[in-house]
């Protein structure tokens, strides 16, 4: 491990581009490299789901806000099926892709995820899309499990909204279409599963507020999500998001294996989707009944409430034989119910409680659906030790990136803390950023 107290270099904080030098870098670029103006310029933001982790492909619940940190889209139109791409983070090569007899996973690399959004909307019925020329620039940290891959599909998204005047964009109904070629474009043409959770983010966020978004397929734009004020000068506090640079991956088969064993569990137990299990057990021992978004937790035997839940639980997971499924489906089903909790601890100032649903969210993730990794886990440890209320992975794990509620004006030592304590076990250097509840996909310019 090393000497415990070893110091590392400052930790790097990563700032968000400001809407006017992220725009006149993208038409920049462009410029550049196709020798001509763009339409216009388009953005989409990352995101930080503050809990609810691996609940949105179970139809549950939710809570991701909008980073400042956004990618940006320089777009024009063209008049046939050619694509053309370029980014600042790569090489600064274009990439050619023809949408012409287009297949799923036809496009590889960085270019099947806005390549993919043209294809998605085309094989959806918009056969007005043609092809385009882009260039992107972006500030969300790549592999650091803030979703970089919804901000270029959902800045494309909306940018091919426009150009080809689809009407989209303009409503919240209307992008929740905008929202599924971009989820088809990740999980058809670029082969990385996502169930919804980062699109919704991208595309519907406002800022000062989460969305507290239900996953169930039966709802509609109007019922599945709801604003709720996430205002952490109100309570004196800050969100520490620290990107750990463990790579991050969701097409290496370990996410689609959950997703699969998870889906499997809900045919054996007979529902349509874990969902329904923890609905139905929250309802029967009134545990959705002692929580409540106005008045907070009702802590009149609230202890007993859980237990009672937790027993009930137990006895559906003693339908199933396989241990492993039993621990999947415990994570989703206890983090569907931690999510409306820590939306009512939030909105009643309580943020001790909200520390603790942040920590058995993480223990959660790590002991019963097993997707943290060493980096994540001493980050959070360290986090805890130096004086957060509480901390957990963020994302689909295996790498990326943690959250930690702390006081306002102590992020930067924890996260120089949780650098120190990298450097000690070897770890790569880790990079930290703020968040503030941002803005949804917007046009620029």
């Amino acid at each position: 491990m090393g000497n415990q107290t070893m110091q590392s270099a400052p930790v790097q904080y990563l700032d968000a581009l400001s809407s006017e030098d992220g725009a006149s870098r993208a038409i920049e670029l462009f410029r550049d490299t196709f020798g001509a103006e763009p339409d216009g310029v388009w953005s989409a933001p990352g995101r930080v789901n503050l809990i609810g982790e691996h609940t949105d492909y179970n139809a549950g619940l939710c809570l991701p806000i909008a980073l400042p940190h956004r990618t940006f889209v320089a777009l024009s139109a063209r008049g046939d099926d050619t694509v053309r791409l370029v980014s600042s983070i790569g090489d600064g090569g274009v990439t050619t892709v023809d949408l012409g007899g287009l297949a799923a996973r036809g496009v590889h690399g960085w270019a099947a995820y806005p390549a993919g959004v043209a294809w998605a909307l085309r094989e959806n019925g918009f056969d007005g899309v043609r092809g385009f020329d882009a260039a992107f620039v972006s500030c969300v940290p790549v592999g650091g499990g803030l979703s970089s891959s919804a901000a270029m599909t959902c800045s494309t998204a909306l940018a091919l909204d426009d150009v080809y005047g689809l009407g989209f964009g303009n409503s919240d109904e209307g992008r929740v279409t905008l929202i599924g070629a971009a989820m088809k474009a990740e999980n058809d043409m670029a082969g990385a599963s996502t169930g919804g959770l980062d699109q919704n983010a991208s595309m519907r966020c406002t800022p000062g507020h989460a969305i507290l978004l239900d996953c169930r397929p039966e709802l509609d734009a109007f019922h599945s999500v709801t604003q709720q004020p996430f205002d952490l000068e109100a309570l004196g506090l800050e969100l520490l998001v620290l990107d750990t640079q463990a790579a991050h991956q969701l097409n290496d088969g370990q996410y689609e294996t959950r997703r699969g064993m998870c889906e499997d569990a809900a045919r054996l137990l007979g529902v349509k989707n874990i969902r329904v299990v923890a609905d139905e057990i929250s309802h029967s021992v009134g545990l959705d009944r002692a929580v409540t978004a106005s008045g907070g937790i009702c802590a009149h035997d609230f202890e007993n409430v859980v237990e009672s839940a937790d027993a009930a639980l137990a006895e559906v997971l003693g339908r199933l034989s396989d241990e492993t499924m039993k621990r999947r489906v415990r994570h989703v089903v206890t983090e569907i119910w931690r999510v409306p909790q820590f939306v009512a601890a939030f909105s009643a100032g309580d943020v001790k409680m909200a520390g603790e649903l942040f920590n058995a969210s993480h223990d959660s993730l790590a002991a019963d659906y097993e997707v943290t990794v060493p980096e994540l886990d001493v980050a959070v440890d360290t986090a805890r030790r130096n004086g957060a209320y509480g901390a957990r992975m963020t994302g689909g794990g295996f790498g990326g990136s943690i959250i930690a509620l702390v006081d306002k004006g102590q992020g930067r030592r924890v996260a120089q803390s949780i650098a120190d304590g990298f450097a000690a076990h070897g770890f790569r250097a880790p990079r930290a950023l703020a968040a503030v509840a941002s803005d949804s996909a917007r046009r620029e310019a």
